[in-house]
């Protein structure tokens, strides 16, 4: 099998085989050894790491550069580190589940390591992440944060359909509060907008169960600034929760002078682009069809993992000499925009923990970002983000 110069990941039509696991054991040294020292990150291009001082490191060691940033502001006001966690990978939409003692000892490290944000929702499982991000993190109650959120109808363990009723908000509040173990819900966002229910009475429900105490803060996520501004002005939304990458640039034009604004945080799902822009996937990739949805997403069709490839391209020629790797890029571009962001990079390998906590310490100058983002701009997105009908529920 061959590989191209950049770091030795794959090219558009190049077929996967063991590259992954020889890069992930690369990772798991490289990683710990740049989070015991940090400073190693911007030359690790030349170095030679120790393989006694690599081994030494740990997870457990929280990188200097893990600083704390606010979501929100006044009461709706939110401190949490720099960069959070995703969950929703462990147990939902990304293959078959991994073994669930590992993940909890996964979870368990990444705490460990100093992140304070984690984010999970009741529909994945449904409620099996839940019950796993609350039985890891019970020893470390708190210490970190953990978001949550609702708007599904799920019924007979299947997702029916969008439901933001107020008794199903209530109903999911109390459920959500037993499966993560807490005595109240850090951050409640509604999933996606219910466009059968006022966002005015689903801001009031939330709000009601803040002075409750069921509930400290409220968010949305993939709302349209409009919905943004009738929310808030009946309850203070800490943050919005929206897909943004390098490769998916929206939000910029449709909701970030609204959260600027109003002073409303942002936490980026997908900062990798749904693991796109890690350089690991081509239009041989295959997905597992019992619990992986970019199988039907049409961003991950054959044709669009190809045409899409000089993104990837572009990351690769950026970060070769930076000693980065493409998904280091892609959290360290989000880490230097000037709004309130906090990106959740969601993961199962600690290998790839360690490579997106080492995103913290890069030190690019604006004007290579500018560089970067005129370069990406040459290309063409192919691929909606969702098919049809999930297209829908995600606010343009």
């Amino acid at each position: 099998m061959s590989t191209n110069s950049h770091n030795g990941l794959l090219q558009p039509n190049q077929e996967p085989s063991n590259h992954r696991r020889n890069f992930l054991k690369t990772g798991a040294v490289l990683g710990s050894a740049l989070l015991a020292a940090p400073g190693l990150l911007t030359s690790a291009a030349g170095n030679t790491l120790s393989a006694e001082a690599a081994s030494r490191a740990s997870l457990t060691t929280p990188p200097a550069a893990l600083t704390r940033r606010t979501l929100g502001q006044g009461k709706a006001a939110f401190e949490v580190t720099s960069l959070g966690f995703g969950c929703m990978g462990m147990s939902y939409h990304r293959g078959p589940a991994p073994d669930r003692k590992t993940m909890l000892r996964l979870l368990q490290k990444v705490a460990e390591s100093g992140v304070t944000l984690f984010d999970t929702a009741e529909v994945y499982g449904p409620f099996l992440n839940e019950e796993l991000v609350g039985e890891a993190l019970a020893p470390f109650k708190g210490k970190v944060n953990i978001t949550t959120k609702f708007g599904f109808d799920i019924r007979d363990g299947k997702d029916r359909g969008i439901n933001s009723r107020p008794e199903n908000i209530r109903k999911v509040a109390e459920a959500s509060l037993k499966r993560l173990r807490v005595d109240a819900i850090e951050l409640f966002y509604q999933h996606r907008p219910d466009p059968k229910v006022p966002i005015e009475d689903v801001a009031g429900t939330v709000k009601d169960l803040i002075k409750e105490g069921k509930v400290k803060r409220f968010g949305l996520s993939e709302a349209d600034a409009a919905t943004i501004r009738k929310a808030h002005a009946v309850q203070p939304v800490t943050a919005l929760q929206s897909e943004y990458s390098l490769m998916w640039r929206e939000p910029e034009t449709a909701v970030f002078p609204t959260l600027k604004e109003l002073g409303i945080g942002f936490v980026p799902y997908s900062p990798v682009g749904r693991g796109y822009l890690t350089g690991m996937l081509n239009a041989q990739s295959k997905f597992y069809p019992g619990n992986d949805n970019r199988l039907g997403l049409p961003r991950f069709t054959p044709e669009a993992l190809k045409a899409n490839y000089p993104f990837v391209q572009a990351l690769l020629d950026f970060g070769q000499p930076r000693g980065l790797t493409p998904a280091q890029i892609s959290l360290a571009w989000l880490l230097a925009r000037p709004e309130q962001v906090v990106p959740i990079p969601g993961t199962t390998k600690e290998a790839h923990v360690h490579e997106n906590m080492a995103s913290l310490t890069s030190n690019i100058a604006q004007g290579e970002w500018n560089q970067l983002e005129a370069t990406l701009a040459k290309s063409t997105l192919v691929g909606s983000r969702y098919p049809p009908e999930q297209e829908t529920r995600a606010a343009k």
